[in-house]
């Protein structure tokens, strides 16, 4: 497997472009074959209207031609946000020739808030004529941005039997990331030319989904629009079967390079924090443990300041609900070129005036920080990945609507 250029438009058969201009935008996915689609989805009880549309699409469908996604609205907790969500599925359909239910639909912005359609449209139309004239993954990364500093899109290929599989994504998110999605906004869309059928691509999703978009936090926040869509076209000429674990490492890839893009780009954030917690009982302990720990507002604003402080650490690990002896416990803090451990067997080694406290703060000056949480009870481990909390993120939050 390599990384290459392109995005979601680095397999066979997709197009792709997108158009942003102030605060909304709009991205267009067209794959010129149907494409088996799958997805996942916020579980908050509060659900944006294109949530509710394109989850009753893919429960009903296999096979779709287009994804369409708009910045500056979320179509959410507002008076006719079925209607425009659906009316962004016709426009599409209209101008693309193909079925309304075949067009799957995203939006990311101000919740509350009717969306403007008369923008919408103007943004639509601007990008089926920039998809006429060519293709930008870069462009579809920028129209659905928010907050985020820096369009996310990645792609890598890798052969079987003398023949080329690529999958390409792009994401946006930077604030209410605390995505749980079972079947910040947090919006993320992917492209592959493998051939697969409809269930093995919702059970591989699914899996990847777990392992990278379920682990990140920014805010703790999970968002009404979270969703992540797949769609498999088959171009490539190379089928599911002959290469499972080679297309699941590959998706797994696409999906935690734009996972940790996300976290390194959340609001005001300073420094990429990963926590992994090993030695754990059951996975769901170390997923209990890790999640409060990558959560925890006193840890993010430690590693804000430059603090290890290591019992804000442990603290999390405590109340997190996870089985845990805090007498036998190691916590080691790592910039992924030096370490230490603050936690030794449960004797904390980082006090005042020690050697291991000096290097603890050096390592804390880094902008990226590893922390380690070994329970030593039993094989199993969790990462996740989340950013520190700053003064810009207060600032950021305090003045988003306006």
């Amino acid at each position: 497997m390599r990384v290459i250029e392109g995005g979601v438009v680095s397999p066979k058969g997709f197009k792709a472009n997108g158009y942003k201009e102030g605060k909304y935008g709009v991205a267009i996915i067209i794959s010129e074959k149907e494409a088996v689609g799958a997805g996942t989805f916020t579980t908050n009880k509060v659900v944006a209207y294109p949530v509710v549309l394109s989850r009753e699409l893919i429960k009903n469908r296999d096979k779709f031609r287009a994804i369409v996604a708009n910045s500056g609205n979320a179509n959410c907790f507002t008076k006719d946000g079925m209607k425009d969500a659906k009316e962004m599925q016709k426009l599409i359909a209209e101008l693309f020739n193909i079925r309304e239910d075949e067009v799957l639909v995203a939006s990311t912005g101000v919740i509350g808030r009717k969306m403007d359609m008369n923008i919408i449209k103007d943004r639509i139309n601007k990008v089926y004529n920039l998809i006429k004239e060519g293709n930008s993954s870069i462009n579809a990364a920028k129209a659905i941005m928010t907050t985020d500093t820096k369009p996310k899109e990645i792609a890598v290929e890798f052969e079987v039997n003398g023949k080329v599989v690529r999958v390409g994504g792009i994401a946006k998110g930077a604030g209410m990331i605390a995505p749980n999605m079972l079947h910040a906004t947090m919006l993320c869309f992917i492209t592959t030319d493998i051939e697969i059928d409809k269930e093995s691509l919702t059970n591989v999703l699914q899996r990847v989904v777990d392992k990278t978009f379920n682990n990140i936090s920014v805010d703790g926040d999970t968002s009404t629009n979270d969703t992540v869509f797949v769609l498999a076209n088959g171009l490539s000429g190379v089928n599911y079967n002959e290469c499972k674990e080679e297309f699941e490492n590959a998706l797994l890839y696409v999906c935690r390079e734009l996972a940790k893009m996300i976290v390194k780009d959340g609001e005001g954030a300073t420094k990429f924090m990963e926590v992994v917690v090993k030695g754990s009982k059951t996975k769901e302990d170390a997923i209990k443990a890790s999640k409060a720990v990558v959560n925890s507002l006193l840890v993010k604003t430690a590693v804000f300041g430059g603090d290890p402080n290591w019992g804000r650490i442990v603290a999390a690990v405590g109340y997190s609900g996870a089985d845990f002896n805090p007498e036998i416990v190691d916590i080691i803090l790592s910039n992924y070129k030096d370490e230490v451990y603050l936690v030794k067997d449960g004797i904390p080694l980082a006090d005042e005036g020690t050697e291991e406290l000096k290097k603890a703060e050096e390592i804390m000056k880094s902008e990226e920080i590893k922390i380690v949480v070994d329970l030593k009870m039993g094989e199993f481990e969790n990462v996740c990945y989340g950013c520190d909390l700053s003064y810009e993120y207060v600032r950021i939050n305090a003045e988003y609507t306006t």
